[in-house]
């Protein structure tokens, strides 16, 4: 598969973006995907000099839970840190926006999962305004401030904090799953229906469906203003669970796999001069 198709590299428009790509093989090769993204994963941990951050951003069920929990499941869990960001606490709109993503950042060698991520300061707030005022910044005190101009000097703050994470050597791949309205009903019933899956409904869900044009307004005006060469957007089809799994997989293993220069470190010479030594020491223990 192509993988380059969901990059946003031009100016797009949500309403002419497909929200459903069926492969009915998707399972099959999200397995194989794994295995080599695990095996990728363990020498990258070895190598210990790039770290990689998956950023998913979605509507309400649009699968970002289940897509870590299948296309991750063969790591090594000392390689990956999951972060899900809520409602921000007392201690962090005591400090900048951005703050509390600084902390989750993963380290040389690891993966980090942001599901939902820094995009929501640009995204919640913008449908809900007032959330702002909870931060306390002395410079914003009424909500006319609140406007375009705000969130889009918002998103320049974005843009600069992950090219300052690429070039310090983090690799940043940013998906939004692009859900349609009709199949997150599907979903939403389902929730209500299956007596399993009620513990993942909330009435707040629906009052967020309501406000479901003002959501892809502001989707798109981040994915068109935050995709950069060094940070590209992947908008990837969400209504077909399997698919979308296996597209993110994909973008990801490929875009690492450009790497060449991420290998096993060598033994230093002394090892390496002593393995014969080192192993009969070994095998000659009683």
């Amino acid at each position: 598969m192509d993988t380059n198709i969901f990059k946003v590299n031009q100016s797009v428009n949500l309403a002419d973006i497909a929200t459903k790509l069926v492969d009915t093989e998707a399972k099959d090769k999200l397995k194989k995907v794994r295995k080599k993204l695990s095996k990728l994963q363990d020498t990258m941990y070895a190598h210990g000099k790039y770290s990689v951050l998956v950023c998913l951003q979605g509507m309400d069920t649009s699968g970002k839970d289940s897509l870590i929990r299948e296309v991750f499941k063969n790591f090594n869990t000392q390689g990956i840190n999951v972060h899900s960001f809520k409602q921000p606490s007392e201690l962090e709109l005591k400090h900048d926006f951005l703050w509390r993503h600084y902390l989750a950042l993963p380290e040389r060698g690891k993966f980090g999962v942001f599901n939902r991520t820094h995009y929501e300061n640009v995204l919640v707030t913008r449908v809900h305004p007032n959330y702002i005022f909870g931060e306390n910044n002395p410079r914003i005190t009424n909500i006319e401030q609140l406007n375009d101009s705000f969130y889009h000097q918002r998103m320049e703050s974005i843009v600069n904090f992950e090219n300052h994470l690429v070039k310090s050597g983090t690799v940043v791949l940013k998906f939004f799953l692009n859900l349609s309205k009709e199949e997150q009903k599907n979903r939403l019933l389902r929730r209500l229906e299956l007596q399993e899956k009620n513990w993942k409904f909330s009435a707040g869900d629906l009052k967020e469906r309501k406000l479901w044009d003002k959501y892809m307004f502001c989707y798109e005006d981040l994915l068109n203003r935050t995709s950069t060469v060094l940070a590209p957007w992947h908008i990837i089809p969400a209504d077909d669970k399997p698919t979308c799994r296996l597209i993110v997989a994909e973008t990801i293993l490929k875009t690492l796999e450009k790497f060449k220069d991420i290998e096993e470190p060598e033994l230093d010479k002394e090892t390496q001069a002593n393995i014969a030594k080192y192993k009969q020491s070994l095998e000659n223990e009683f």
